[in-house]
């Protein structure tokens, strides 16, 4: 394991049973409120996106945000949110995904994207990578080209990366730890 595997680690805490019984949730507010430690994580993905040759990043509602939009500043990029439907006030492109228990929809501002695009989507985790899914076919569609994946955590017991590498086509899904 790296230093940067090693600090990032240990600023997450284990929070037993939530949000429901049965559950291990991996709260990364305590490596957010640790100065040394974001700074560590946003420059980390910055070189990814610096080495994919990113020209925009797209974050991931919610926390996504938080880590996306440093890495754009730090990287030199533009950023764009990828948001729920609903809560975005422009024209928006909307793409829908399956959830285990129904679906949903995120979208984009339809401007935000051009064809001449190279995007790396950044989230905090990939689970079962339904989200980050539907966010590669949504940037698809805009015309951009998805430059990879980000994330701070996969969960790799759920088989997010199988699901997404044919849809990815070659972009790199890079994570920092896999628990």
């Amino acid at each position: 394991m790296t230093d940067i595997q090693e600090l990032l680690l240990s600023r997450i805490r284990d929070v037993a049973d939530y949000p429901e019984p049965g559950v291990m949730f991996k709260d990364i507010t305590p490596l957010l409120a640790d100065p040394a430690a974001f700074t560590a994580l946003t420059d980390t993905l910055a070189g990814i996106a610096t080495a994919t040759g990113a020209t925009k990043i797209v974050g991931l509602e919610a926390r996504g945000f938080i880590l996306g939009a440093p890495v754009a500043v730090r990287a030199g990029l533009g950023f764009i949110p990828v948001r729920k439907a609903g809560k975005l006030p422009g024209a928006t492109l909307r793409q829908a995904y399956d959830l285990e228990y129904g679906s949903a929809e995120i979208e984009v501002h339809a401007e935000d994207l051009t064809s001449g695009d190279r995007v790396l989507i950044v989230d905090d985790v990939l689970a079962t990578g339904g989200t980050a899914e539907a966010a590669i076919h949504l940037i698809q569609r805009a015309g951009a080209e998805v430059a990879g994946l980000a994330v701070l955590m996969e969960l790799s017991f759920l088989g997010a990366r199988t699901r997404l590498e044919p849809t990815l086509a070659g972009a790199p899904l890079e994570a920092l730890l896999q628990v």
